[in-house]
């Protein structure tokens, strides 16, 4: 391999109807504005998606992650019913709409659709802008069962929970039980985002959020626990020792004030991380690599945090740990295959030998270095485009002017 390849990343937390309102949320509302008051647009938001101008947000979203080096990605779908919480003539609709968009593009797509029940750890009902993500167990297994139907080589349906705040303890219990024969598949859950959701999980269950899940659910290598930002030295541990994934979003966790995941002690205890876009207000491997190791260096007020003790590189590093997690949650088979070549003329790369490339992808600039992207070993982007991206940019110009004419 060229010194100037480089594995495919995997992007193992996204919400594809989100990339559409980047740049919308950033007016404050009031002095506290917090993740809870950007959550209340995003729900209005949600509100306007239907399955058409999903699968055109979902299609050039796509493009834009093959086009930055992701090369699959982890759907996790929560937008389920129509607006006003009744389903579909075609209850699977808009997990359609993001299949049709991934088949297009050739990005390979671990689709999770998401079981939300509840609107709070009260078990209280979902709210009016809620009522679209809202499933029965029963209703969510029929939903599953549909769309692993159509799984093939770059398709995977996982399980997805939520969050503890949403799924009643019976109904996790339940789920788990009924999906647990059978070949493993990826399970993953939002778990210890915010401040405010700890508390809650304290107040009303007696336990933090991750030391209750660690307790309560056969955590193991094929769950992906995303953000786990707010977590004690125990909880860390305990973690690294299920071999669970963490899914790190840096930009979507500092864009929405999270907090700082502890990744030095993690690490240090042989836990397993990837990377995710989440609400893709970047699409971008390299600002979530960049980022997840600057946040470090502010936090501990040191350098090249990251590294591990076979890899001094922290670009090295990064790619090498976030890829192996990547495709361990992505639970996708045949990844050696997806491939990056960097764009070898760029003035970043002047003079680079092996032992720097990859430092040099992640720290040395804003320039897209990534010139052609192969999934499963099929080329899907060519001198830095993707072969139907002006008709599907097209789509998303028209998909956005509606969402937005009467906002």
């Amino acid at each position: 391999m060229s010194i100037f390849s480089l594995p495919g990343i995997p992007n193992i937390h996204s919400h594809a109807f989100q990339r559409a309102m980047a740049g919308l949320a950033e007016r404050q509302s009031d002095r506290a504005d917090s993740f809870w008051s950007w959550r209340e647009l995003m729900y209005r938001f949600a509100g306007r998606i239907t399955p058409e101008s999903l699968h055109d947000i979902a299609a050039q979203l796509f493009v834009e992650m093959l086009q930055a080096g992701y090369t699959s990605v982890c759907e996790f779908h929560y937008l389920h019913q129509q607006a006003d919480g009744k389903p579909y003539d075609d209850p699977a609709a808009m997990s359609h709409a993001l299949i049709a968009a991934a088949r297009e593009t050739g990005i390979r797509l671990t689709l999770l659709p998401v079981l939300y029940m509840t609107g709070g750890f009260d078990d209280r009902a979902l709210s009016e802008r809620q009522r679209r993500f809202g499933h029965s167990v029963q209703s969510y297994l029929r939903l599953l069962q549909s769309l692993r139907a159509e799984e093939g080589p770059l398709l995977r349906v996982g399980v997805a929970l939520h969050s503890l705040r949403a799924v009643p303890v019976a109904a996790m219990r339940e789920l788990l039980a009924a999906t647990s024969t059978g070949a493993a598949q990826p399970i993953h859950i939002h778990i210890a985002e915010q401040t405010a959701e700890v508390e809650e999980c304290l107040a009303i269950r007696g336990a933090r959020p991750v030391q209750w899940l660690l307790a309560n659910a056969p955590v193991d290598e094929h769950w992906t626990l995303v953000h786990a930002t707010h977590l004690t030295k125990a909880e860390v541990i305990g973690v690294a020792q299920t071999n669970a994934v963490v899914a790190l979003c840096p930009t979507t966790e500092a864009n929405l004030g999270d907090g700082v995941f502890p990744l030095r002690d993690f690490l240090d205890h042989g836990g397993v991380f990837g990377i995710g876009s989440d609400s893709n207000v970047s699409v971008s491997p390299v600002e979530e690599l960049r980022w997840l190791e600057y946040a470090q260096r502010l936090v501990t007020h040191q350098r090249n945090v990251a590294v591990t003790p076979g890899l001094p590189s922290t670009g090295e590093s990064l790619i090498v740990q976030s890829v192996a997690g990547g495709r361990q949650a992505n639970g996708q088979d045949g990844q050696d295959k997806d491939l990056l070549k960097l764009d070898q003329a760029a003035l970043s790369l002047a003079g680079a030998a092996a032992a720097d490339v990859q430092d040099r992808f992640v720290f040395s600039g804003n320039r897209n270095l990534v010139k052609d992207v192969f999934v499963a070993g099929v080329q899907v982007i060519r001198d830095g485009q993707h072969a139907k991206g002006e008709q599907i940019q097209r789509r998303y110009r028209s998909a956005l002017r509606s969402l937005l004419c009467d906002s």
